[in-house]
């Protein structure tokens, strides 16, 4: 299997506005249904609302910072619909549209590519007490606010997502009630709210492609409804391959109901049939609205559910096993998701594909070393990343991978009951630190994909001996000066054999880890902050103290006695919130 990722691949992260800006209110902002919807009794975890959350809209440098040492390439993210149209319709919030250019020019600047979200569930409030997604209008409305967007930042933007994970917005917060507006509408009435969320989303590619400044690049972004194979059965993946096609009565989590109409211009048969008289009426010419030409689906995906097939020859679910790995949020952990979330979306519509969301809730806090160490995240994300591998190495094509989340955030009803975030987020001070995981993604970034490969070690293929060797000698002898030929020497081998066996094992090269484990030795020394950084440089290894310096700063972004100085009693209140980011020894 090929070890490396395309040039042009996208590694990024994703958020959503609602979810990390924090100032409800701030500015002229208008209410959406979800400022009015957790201040309903019982609703959301505990109480918990995103009045402040991370405080992104006055954090934002500090975020985009952070996303350029873990090395990102690219930045999802949503915006919030009334606080550039306070009431949805009509009169535009100058103060809104600034912080998004504000955030876009803060981007670009760090060479990230900006991918816009239009719509990520937001909806405002002024809007839904004229009819919400049940009234026709609201296409119109939709695609009056996405003119606004495109005028103002499409000539800075050019990749755009129309709307996001209609089943949640649509089923959870029309008919089941228990996302906002919080509505227990029949099923009638909820799928023809699902319909004009179609047509607003054909109408906003429409917009787009007409007045965009820079060509754009459009998807649409369901929630990823798969089913896996309980085994590697022909009979298995053909259950799974069904289930993932299949629409099911009485409830919204499906794929092709809502991504048919998007890509092929009808409703499937199946649905008609499923779905019988609460299926709306509709103009057969909405269909030429919804079907617009998009350029890749958006795959949301965090967990499936494996099927085999069962006596009766339909898909059953599989019993889990007991004691099988399970996420925070109580979803079964299968890294092969993925590839078959890919595949089958593959299958079925033939279009590039984008996985804009992928990740899982851990239990995740700031360990006694000042260390988040979230390594069950760590095994998702790698593990999910291989099974993107495989995907593409069978030909399918995967343009880019966002992680979810960039910071532990507001989870909806969830409240602040879980963290998704690569980097921990400290609600009462606002301080974020980055976890293992955004470690372990930086250095996936780094070699494009490759240093995977240490990670698909088993039985068969062992770690190579002057691979451990090499590590151990580095470890042993932290605050000695040597280099790739000294640990050659060392071991009796040619300098390039044991380069190109540590690479090929590992996805990075030998020189490059060393450099990474005296930084993180020199991070654990400088929690001390009586040490001379002389002293440091020293115990690191390092014989030239200004060599040492510019190390450090380039692999932390910012110097050793800047790093230091955090750890000083006096004067931290003063301080900006910590951003460090290297590898860690710990990830070895």
């Amino acid at each position: 299997m090929k070890s490396e990722f395309p040039e042009d691949f996208r590694w990024g992260a994703s958020t959503s506005a609602y979810q990390i800006e924090g100032g409800w209110d701030a500015d002229g902002k208008g209410r959406s249904v979800w400022d009015l919807f957790v201040a309903r009794e019982g609703k959301i975890w505990k109480g918990q609302d995103a009045r402040v959350s991370c405080d992104h809209y006055h954090r934002f440098k500090e975020d985009v910072s952070l996303m350029a040492q873990i090395g990102m390439t690219a930045y999802r993210f949503s915006i919030s619909w009334p606080r550039v149209m306070p009431n949805g319709d009509g009169d535009l919030n100058e103060a809104g549209l600034v912080f998004y250019d504000a955030l876009i020019d803060e981007l670009l600047a760090h060479g990230i590519e900006p991918w816009v979200t239009l719509f990520h569930w937001d909806f405002p409030h002024a809007l839904f007490l004229r009819g919400g997604w049940l009234n026709r209008s609201s296409s119109e409305w939709f695609a009056k606010y996405t003119k606004v967007i495109v005028d103002r930042f499409s000539d800075r933007v050019d990749h755009w997502t129309t709307i996001n994970e209609p089943q949640c917005f649509i089923g959870m917060g029309h008919n089941i009630g228990s996302h906002a507006p919080g509505l227990n509408l029949s099923m009638e009435e909820t799928l023809l709210a699902g319909h004009h969320a179609l047509l607003a989303h054909g109408r906003s590619v429409q917009v787009i492609r007409e007045f965009a400044k820079l060509p754009p690049t459009i998807g649409w972004t369901p929630a990823g409804s798969v089913y896996r194979p309980a085994t590697d059965s022909l009979d298995d993946v053909n259950a799974a391959r069904e289930a993932t096609s299949g629409i099911y009565a009485g409830n919204f989590w499906n794929m092709r109901w809502w991504s048919d109409p998007v890509l092929l211009g009808h409703y499937p048969e199946e649905g008609l049939r499923v779905y019988g008289d609460a299926v709306p009426e509709v103009p057969a010419s909405d269909f030429d609205i919804i079907k617009q030409p998009i350029d890749f689906y958006g795959c949301n995906l965090f967990q499936s559910t494996a099927v085999h097939r069962g006596k009766d020859q339909f898909p059953v679910a599989a019993e889990l096993e007991v004691g099988c790995a399970m996420s925070l949020a109580g979803w079964a952990q299968a890294p092969e998701s993925l590839y078959w979330g890919l595949r089958f979306i593959h299958e079925l519509y033939e279009l590039p594909i984008v996985v804009t969301e992928n990740g899982c809730s851990t239990l995740d806090w700031i360990s006694s070393d000042g260390s988040v160490h979230d390594s069950n995240r760590v095994d998702f994300i790698t593990g999910n990343l291989l099974s993107l591998q495989r995907a593409m190495s069978e030909g399918f094509d995967v343009r880019g991978y966002f992680h979810s989340s960039l910071l532990d955030h507001f989870d909806w009803q969830h409240g602040y009951g879980h963290r998704y975030g690569l980097i921990f987020v400290d609600y009462s001070t606002q301080t974020r630190t980055l976890k293992d995981s955004a470690y372990c993604y930086k250095e996936l970034i780094a070699s494009n994909g490759q240093s995977l490969q240490r990670y698909l070690h088993d039985e068969d293929s062992p770690v190579p001996f002057v691979v451990k060797a090499a590590m151990r000698y580095i470890d042993s002898n932290i605050s000695e000066t040597f280099n790739v030929k000294t640990i050659a020497g060392h071991l009796n081998c040619h300098p390039d054999f044991l380069s190109r066996r540590f690479k090929q094992h590992t996805g990075v090269s030998l020189s490059a880890h060393i450099r990474s484990v005296r930084v993180a030795h020199a991070r654990s020394l400088l929690r001390n902050p009586q040490i001379m950084i002389g002293a440091v440089a020293d115990a690191c290894g390092f014989s030239d103290h200004i060599h040492f310096g510019k190390v450090f700063k380039k692999e932390m972004g910012m110097t050793a006695g800047q790093y230091q100085k955090r750890f000083r009693s006096e004067g931290t209140q003063d301080l900006p919130p910590p951003i460090e980011i290297s590898r860690d020894t710990r990830l070895s």
